[in-house]
């Protein structure tokens, strides 16, 4: 991952993920609709569990890292949340 770079961006409907920074840096921020928490992965024996309905970005990568995302399930575009007002609505009916 070049270095500055951002992705994520999303949420899954019932997607269970397991997130690895396998080599540099990178930070993981996590919101579920009412608050957010910023992780900074580092090391490859560290994972972070991100359950479904908690939107995630992913950003301030060191230069050339690689992050590993482990994923409870097929990929599915059904499974997406890409509108972040629309996951919030959500997010907050749900609960």
């Amino acid at each position: 991952m070049p270095g500055g770079a951002t992705r994520g961006g999303h949420a899954h409907k019932a997607l269970h993920q397991l997130i690895i920074a396998m080599s540099g840096s990178f930070d993981v921020v996590l919101d579920d609709g009412d608050r957010k928490r910023r992780f900074h992965l580092n090391r490859s024996y560290y994972g972070l569990y991100v359950c479904p309905m908690v939107w995630r970005e992913l950003d301030n990568f060191s230069s050339g890292s690689v992050s590993l995302v482990l994923a409870s399930d097929y990929f599915d575009e059904s499974d997406y949340f890409r509108d972040y007002d629309r996951f919030v609505a959500s997010a907050r009916t749900s609960t």
